[in-house]
Protein backbone atom coordinates (compact mmCIF):
# COMPACT_ATOMS: atom_id res chain seq x y z
CA UNK A 1 0.00 0.00 0.00
CA UNK A 2 1.32 3.39 -0.98
CA UNK A 3 0.61 5.02 2.40
CA UNK A 4 2.49 2.29 4.29
CA UNK A 5 5.45 2.57 1.92
CA UNK A 6 5.55 6.36 2.34
CA UNK A 7 5.33 6.19 6.14
CA UNK A 8 8.02 3.54 6.33
CA UNK A 9 10.33 5.54 4.09
CA UNK A 10 9.82 8.64 6.27
CA UNK A 11 10.23 6.96 9.65
CA UNK A 12 12.36 3.85 9.12
CA UNK A 13 15.40 5.39 10.81
CA UNK A 14 13.31 6.55 13.77
CA UNK A 15 11.41 3.32 14.53
CA UNK A 16 12.61 1.41 17.57
CA UNK A 17 9.57 -0.55 18.79
CA UNK A 18 5.82 -1.06 18.49
CA UNK A 19 5.10 2.00 20.61
CA UNK A 20 6.67 4.12 17.86
CA UNK A 21 4.37 2.48 15.33
CA UNK A 22 1.32 3.18 17.47
CA UNK A 23 2.29 6.83 17.84
CA UNK A 24 2.87 7.26 14.11
CA UNK A 25 -0.36 5.55 13.08
CA UNK A 26 -2.48 7.53 15.54
CA UNK A 27 -0.83 10.80 14.49
CA UNK A 28 -1.36 10.07 10.80
CA UNK A 29 -4.98 8.98 11.21
CA UNK A 30 -5.84 12.16 13.12
CA UNK A 31 -5.33 14.09 9.88
CA UNK A 32 -7.75 12.05 7.76
CA UNK A 33 -11.51 12.38 7.63
CA UNK A 34 -13.89 9.54 6.76
CA UNK A 35 -13.99 10.44 3.07
CA UNK A 36 -10.20 10.38 2.82
CA UNK A 37 -9.98 7.08 4.70
CA UNK A 38 -12.58 5.54 2.42
CA UNK A 39 -10.56 6.69 -0.59
CA UNK A 40 -7.51 4.86 0.79
CA UNK A 41 -9.62 1.71 1.12
CA UNK A 42 -11.09 2.23 -2.36
CA UNK A 43 -7.58 2.47 -3.84
CA UNK A 44 -6.49 -0.88 -2.37
CA UNK A 45 -6.11 -3.84 -4.66
CA UNK A 46 -7.92 -7.06 -3.73
CA UNK A 47 -4.94 -8.53 -1.85
CA UNK A 48 -4.46 -5.33 0.19
CA UNK A 49 -8.16 -5.15 1.00
CA UNK A 50 -8.27 -8.78 2.15
CA UNK A 51 -5.14 -8.23 4.26
CA UNK A 52 -6.64 -5.05 5.72
CA UNK A 53 -9.87 -6.81 6.71
CA UNK A 54 -7.96 -9.84 8.03
CA UNK A 55 -5.80 -7.60 10.28
CA UNK A 56 -8.86 -5.71 11.48
CA UNK A 57 -10.63 -8.95 12.36
CA UNK A 58 -7.55 -10.41 14.02
CA UNK A 59 -6.88 -7.34 16.18
CA UNK A 60 -10.57 -6.96 17.06
CA UNK A 61 -10.79 -10.60 18.16
CA UNK A 62 -7.59 -10.24 20.21
CA UNK A 63 -9.16 -7.25 21.94
CA UNK A 64 -12.33 -9.20 22.69
CA UNK A 65 -10.27 -12.07 24.12
CA UNK A 66 -8.32 -9.65 26.34
CA UNK A 67 -11.56 -8.08 27.57
CA UNK A 68 -13.02 -11.50 28.35
CA UNK A 69 -9.86 -12.58 30.19
CA UNK A 70 -9.84 -9.33 32.19
CA UNK A 71 -13.50 -9.78 33.07
CA UNK A 72 -12.84 -13.38 34.18
CA UNK A 73 -9.94 -12.27 36.37
CA UNK A 74 -11.71 -9.24 37.84
CA UNK A 75 -15.47 -9.79 37.83
CA UNK A 76 -17.62 -6.76 38.55
CA UNK A 77 -18.87 -6.11 42.08
CA UNK A 78 -22.51 -6.32 41.01
CA UNK A 79 -22.34 -10.12 40.74
CA UNK A 80 -25.37 -11.84 42.25
CA UNK A 81 -23.26 -14.68 43.62
CA UNK A 82 -21.27 -14.21 46.78
CA UNK A 83 -18.75 -16.63 48.31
Amino acid sequence: MKLVDELFAMYQDKLTDEDDLDMITFAVLEHYNKKELMQIVHDMNEFELQYFIRMYLLESLKGKMEQAEFHDQYPSNDSKFYH
